[in-house]
């Protein structure tokens, strides 16, 4: 589980260095930093969900995978985090604490990435067949 933790977190990295040159590129031309950082939601998370469905959460042998479900499931995780949680701190943080809003975005990432990863673990890219067995 932990090289799996480093292989998310490799993705992750280039997950957020996409991501926040959108937002930045995006707040620098004076779109609103929580409009900027939903586009950059959108495009991270196809990014994000390319990479860890081919390198991080593999399908092995006889692993059923429905990749638009997956997808589904990517979004609505990351929706959590990335945008109802990620708002919710990028509020707080430069509104509530006066933190720069180019920032206050690298604060979020220690609440938002352990979080991630669990929920892509445990359920957006988790077996169906082995579901279906503990379902069983």
């Amino acid at each position: 589980m932990l090289i799996q933790f480093i292989k998310f977190g490799v993705v992750g990295f280039s997950n957020t260095v996409i991501s926040y040159a959108i937002y930045y590129a995006l707040v620098y031309i004076n779109v609103h930093y929580i409009a900027a950082n939903i586009a950059a939601f959108v495009v991270g998370v196809l990014n994000s969900f390319f990479w860890n469905n081919k390198y991080v959460f593999k399908q092995r042998g006889n692993e059923k995978r429905d990749t638009r479900s997956v997808l589904i499931k990517t979004y609505i995780s990351y929706a959590f985090t990335g945008l109802v949680l990620s708002n919710i701190l990028l509020y707080i943080f430069v509104d509530m604490l006066r933190v720069s809003k180019y920032l206050a975005p690298v604060f979020c990432l220690a609440v938002t990435v352990p979080l991630n990863f669990v929920l892509n673990k445990k359920w957006a890219f988790k077996d169906r067949a082995a579901r279906d067995m503990n379902n069983e």
